[in-house]
């Protein structure tokens, strides 16, 4: 669902959505057609949100449409997992916003991403035509060879042994590369461009190679797999792509993108790929290869542990999926490299969140308030507010009893100066309830605090006679009577430092107290929380339902961020 604001909001500007702007004026072609083409060997992350947001959002803005692709040429590191983690991400993030432009293929009458493994057959094709254009040629050659005698940026490289192969042997042996006559290594296909050029990506690039391997949607059925280069650019125009948006790093790659696409003549108009500065936030590793490292070290639970900046985690840690969105938005498209402030996100998130959570009590470490001149059994009704920020807010009832949990935060024996909260002789209210009077500390046999004791001053709730009675400090509680437990994640950043590699190794700076496990006393009513509502724990922070681990029985609660940024004033920790 799109939220008003969002609807409301004007159309993001940058260079790229100008340059689509001139096109569809032009009438440049006959629709916008974009792609968001994952390689699914991970889980999408906060950087791919940019990408989703901006592609989706340029075939949004012009009627266009946005293909969802696997971008599925490596057997050995992708996965069905990836597959199904990629596809709900997506529709989760465009979900009520571009869901009307995703384009996809219609499968024994269900919907499913487009794959480039779809693509084999014409893409070993498109490259039998290079073979015989004399374009492309078999080499003999091994990875380490090719490597060494590929040069270096500021060296040239050398002329394969096998460049100058004859069309009809160079056919042949491409045709029992398929068949799988040869090992992996033993031979690849290359492109012939030009061994001297600066940009080292046109120095006769490998096309494909053979890698004895089972496929995650082809199966057995191939040994002789395409690059990404080279399928990429064809899938895009196989599909009918008008517009290849990609991050910086691919700007090298775009003359050979254009290279293939031109070297087989094709009959229609070519898609033209135009490239962006990538979203890196600070506090952030974004690396897919540095991600499966802490998955697979257990430094977190998995991909989908909410301290990730995966776009699984983000939606388990309770984070909405317009506020990802405004966040990505807002950072800009730009040809720049450069750290985007995570703080900035945390500000957009509190924002979503202060306008739809609601709001409830939680008491992450009781200590019992015993509140003598209440009755045993005595249960005083009052009324707490939903969410303030509602036009005409609700109201539910809270019911205050002799006995209530207050958090051990609340109170101090020995307060520092200006300390608001409870303390020995020290009067504070309860909010939606009265002001109460500290008149006594029980101890237990440690010297811990075991219970606080205290009068109210009943006339001071709303409608009573002393109901103007100001004090200094408002704490919240939950009833000891309608209390009940549930685990409570606190989560925080991951890494101490803004930038996480400032030291070599990023994992030297993990966060060790990136979750803190309490067992918190919560009111009634979040007996019956749902995932997909958003908490505000009254002066603590906000909260979800974990989707993954909670159960009817045992409800575990994620802290999605505190309510102010905590971490401004204190630097890296």
């Amino acid at each position: 669902m799109i939220e008003p604001t969002e609807a409301a909001a004007p159309a993001p500007s940058d260079f790229i959505r100008d340059i689509v702007s001139q096109h569809v004026a032009e009438k440049r072609y006959p629709g916008i057609v974009t792609r968001f083409p994952p390689e699914p060997n991970g889980y999408l992350h906060i950087g791919h949100a940019k990408s989703i947001c901006l592609n989706f959002g340029i075939a949004r803005e012009n009627a266009g449409r946005c293909n969802l692709r696997m971008d599925d040429t490596n057997p050995t590191k992708e996965d069905v997992e990836y597959v199904d983690s990629i596809l709900t991400d997506v529709r989760w993030l465009i979900a009520g916003w571009a869901d009307h432009v995703l384009g996809m293929r219609s499968v024994s009458g269900s919907e499913a991403p487009y794959y480039a493994s779809d693509y084999f057959e014409q893409l070993y094709e498109y490259a039998v035509a290079l073979i015989r254009k004399g374009r492309a040629y078999v080499c003999d050659l091994n990875a380490e060879e090719t490597e060494l005698y590929r040069g270096s940026p500021d060296k040239p490289g050398r002329e394969s042994p096998h460049r100058s192969r004859p069309v009809a042997e160079s056919l042949d042996l491409f045709q029992r590369m398929r068949a799988g006559e040869f090992p992996d290594g033993a031979r690849a296909l290359k492109a012939k461009i030009d061994m001297g050029s600066p940009n080292i990506w046109l120095r006769d690039p490998v096309l494909y190679r053979i890698r004895h391997a089972s496929h995650h949607h082809t199966g057995d059925a191939w040994c002789l797999y395409p690059m990404y280069d080279f399928a990429h650019c064809l899938s895009d125009y196989i599909e009918g792509v008008t517009h290849s948006i990609c991050t910086l790093e691919f700007e090298v790659h775009r003359p050979l993108y254009d290279w293939i696409l031109e070297s087989l003549e094709l009959p229609r108009a070519l898609p033209r790929q135009y490239e962006f500065a990538k979203l890196i936030p600070s506090y952030t590793i974004v690396s897919k290869r540095k991600l499966i490292q802490l998955v697979n070290e257990k430094s977190v639970s998995g991909w989908d542990d909410p301290r990730m900046p995966t776009i699984s985690g983000i939606r388990r840690r309770g984070i909405p999926a317009a506020a990802l969105r405004r966040f990505v938005t807002s950072v800009g498209v730009t040809k720049y490299e450069s750290v985007t402030e995570i703080a900035l996100f945390e500000h957009t998130v509190r924002e979503a969140l202060n306008a739809l959570a609601l709001r409830r009590m939680a008491v992450l470490r009781p200590v019992k308030l015993v509140i003598a001149n209440i009755p045993e059994g005595e249960a005083i009704p009052c009324e707490a507010v939903d969410n303030p920020q509602d036009d005409n807010p609700r109201t539910r009832h809270v019911d205050l009893t002799r006995e209530v949990f207050i958090d051990a935060d609340d109170f101090s024996e020995a307060p520092p100066p200006k300390y608001f909260r409870l303390k020995p002789g020290g009067d504070v209210r309860l909010k939606y309830a009265c002001i109460v009077t500290c008149t006594e500390v029980v101890k237990d046999a440690s010297g811990r605090v075991a219970e606080i004791r205290c009068t109210a001053d009943l006339d001071s709730k709303a409608g009573g006679a002393n109901a103007a009675r100001k004090v200094k400090g408002t704490i919240h509680w939950v009833s000891a009577a309608s209390a009940f437990e549930a685990e409570v994640r606190l989560y925080d950043r991951l890494f101490t430092q803004a930038d996480p590699e400032i030291g070599g190794d990023f994992r030297q700076t993990l966060n060790p107290h990136s979750l803190e496990v309490v067992t918190a006393k919560l009111e009634p009513c979040l007996r019956d929380a749902r995932a997909e509502e958003r908490y505000q724990f009254e002066r603590l922070g906000y909260f979800t339902l974990d989707s993954a681990d909670s159960t009817p029985d045992r409800p575990v609660f994620n802290r999605t961020i505190t309510l102010r940024d905590t971490w401004a004033k204190s630097g890296d920790r």
